[in-house]
């Protein structure tokens, strides 16, 4: 049974976590409208954001212990190409190709509801065990009339 990444943006469009184990992962996410661009199939960026978190579990997974996702990890880099529409549900395949004591090497494809490759990317993930707390990040008020 699919389970929930635990990435509040990627739990909010719908995808779903199918496995991940020994540098592995494979998530799927059904599209819906608010998911499509004015051709009616996948936006880039939401093909983009499947390989970003499953590459991104991929590597998480080779620190799990348990059910205890290990350490989370940040995107340093990715490379993305598409080669045909995403339509249907799409489902990604992620591995880790490379793995230093601080960075992992990950590459991920996304299939398309008819089986084909839509997308394919390569990516670059470092290992951190939180976010500094003073990080300075913060959400600013919007004035009126500002969107």
């Amino acid at each position: 049974m699919p389970a929930s990444t635990q990435v509040p943006f990627a739990d909010f469009i719908g995808l779903r976590l199918v496995r991940m184990h020994g540098g592995e992962a494979e998530s799927a996410l059904p599209m819906k409208p608010e998911l499509l661009n004015t051709w009616q199939v996948a936006h880039g960026g939401v093909t983009m954001t499947l390989l970003d978190v499953t590459m991104a579990h991929a590597a998480r997974s080779l620190n799990m212990k348990g059910q205890d996702k290990g350490p989370g990890v940040v995107t340093v880099e990715m490379k993305t190409t598409f080669m045909r529409p995403g339509e249907g549900t799409l489902v990604c395949r992620a591995r880790v190709l490379h793995r230093s004591s601080t960075m992992a090497y990950t590459e991920g494809s996304v299939y398309g509801a008819n089986g084909l490759l839509c997308a394919h990317a390569t990516g670059t993930f470092k290992y951190l065990r939180a976010l500094p707390a003073s990080s300075g990040f913060r959400v600013l008020p919007q004035k009126d009339g500002q969107e």
